[in-house]
């Protein structure tokens, strides 16, 4: 099994381009089953959850390929209409396929899907959405049956905004007779990106980064090119990278409107953030302060998919820090391997507060989630000595290449 090895204690400084994002990608591969035609996927991360969607895709009858930095996706020779259990498990955001695939082919069969486990995170607002559109869903033992042979567009009203639940009907929607509303919609970038994908198939989405959705369903989608937006949380990972060991770095393609409270806080806490067309720079000095309390929220609030790295980016800030996590409530699970590092953080139900040391040690530590492998990384960069860092497999979820990237930025890490 693979491990990152990491020596910190030096500045960064360097530049890297931004890989493409991993949280819009996915849906949009569930999204090529609606077109039945051939969609190529420009600036598409070579991640470990992506190549669990194609495996999906294959066992459908699709067909994909890579060129380079370039996914190509033939959904023409779609067949099936069930995921097996194995498939379902390996990821969380597999529930993105059963909307696109009730919209084309009618039914669908699969199990309840897997991933990092951050607490309940149920498909009820995905169900209950789906059935509003006229489908009937058996859920007994575990496996969804799914029977949809006419959607019907109509207002649905989500409980909370839900990323996949949005995604998810989004897509079902394309399938429905007549105009289908969803209110209380979730608004992140990545939302806005499945519905640009959609419009580029011929579909007639708008509303995308509101609260409301609508989508007139009924359109025959076509393949197309399309280049995947920059993934907003590994570029906050890189910020936080350089706001952890200092140094100065640019991060090409990145787009600070998609991560404007991560950056604000950032600046608070003592970086120097500018941003352009092209991307973001920041610079640091040797410590960082303490800011105002984090809590997190559904975007355009601060993203719980930042706040492990950001914690670690203040493991040696000036004072204390407060964190609140309002999305999962088993989101602090990296703090007992931080704690090995020499951090000092205190953990009370859904908040935590991390008072800076004044230096962090090297230590042998594993993953236990994706943010929480990648906040371990921001540690190790400002740590003194050798980090060893297990379990990385999650990590892949995510990042592409972090040790590359890493060094490309002025790191010293290695991938054994």
């Amino acid at each position: 099994m693979s491990q990152l090895f990491i020596r910190g204690g030096g500045r960064l400084r360097g530049e890297v381009t931004v890989q493409g994002a991993k949280n819009s990608v996915l849906p949009i591969l569930a999204a090529t089953l609606l077109t039945g035609d051939t969609v190529e996927l420009r600036g598409c991360p070579r991640l470990r959850d992506v190549d669990a969607s194609v495996r999906i895709l294959e066992s459908l009858g699709c067909e994909a390929h890579w060129e380079g930095g370039c996914l190509s996706v033939d959904t023409a020779g779609l067949k099936g209409c069930e995921i097996s259990d194995r498939l379902m498990r390996e990821m969380r955001s597999s529930a993105i396929f059963l909307g696109a695939i009730l919209a084309r082919q009618g039914q669908a069969e699969l199990s309840y899907p897997g991933g990092c486990e951050l607490g309940p995170r149920p498909i009820d607002l995905h169900l209950s959405g789906l059935r509003d559109l006229g489908a009937e869903i058996d859920d007994a033992g575990g496996v969804l049956y799914c029977r949809a042979p006419r959607l019907r567009g109509r207002e649905i009203v989500l409980s909370l905004p839900s990323v996949g639940a949005t995604e998810n009907l989004m897509l079902a929607a394309c399938g429905a007779s007549g105009v289908t509303t969803i209110a209380n919609a979730a608004r992140e970038p990545e939302i806005v990106d499945l519905q640009n994908f959609l419009v580029s198939c011929g579909a007639r989405v708008s509303g995308a980064g509101t609260s409301t959705v609508a989508v007139e369903g009924g359109q025959k989608l076509h393949g197309c090119t399309y280049t995947v937006m920059p993934d907003r949380i590994v570029t906050a990972t890189y910020l936080c990278a350089a706001a952890a060991a200092g140094g100065e770095i640019f991060l090409r393609n990145a787009r600070e409107e998609h991560l404007s409270t991560v950056t604000a806080i950032l600046r608070e806490a003592g970086c120097a953030v500018s941003a352009d067309a092209a991307g973001i720079s920041c610079s640091a000095g040797e410590r960082l302060q303490a800011v105002r309390p984090v809590r997190t929220a559904p975007y355009p609030g601060f993203p719980t998919d930042a706040q492990a790295i950001l914690m670690a980016a203040l493991l040696r800030s000036r004072g204390a820090t407060l964190f609140e996590e309002n999305i999962f409530e088993n989101r602090y699970r990296h703090v007992d391997e931080l704690t090995r590092m020499g951090a000092h953080i205190r953990v009370s139900g859904r908040a935590a507060v991390v008072t800076g040391v004044e230096a962090l040690h090297g230590a042998p530590v594993r993953c236990t989630d994706l943010r929480g492998g990648a906040a371990l990384c921001v540690a190790a960069l400002a740590a003194e000595g050798e980090t060893r860092i297990s379990e990385i497999c999650h990590i892949d979820r995510g990042y592409e290449d972090i040790a590359r990237d890493l060094r490309a930025l002025g790191g010293d890490a290695v991938r054994v």
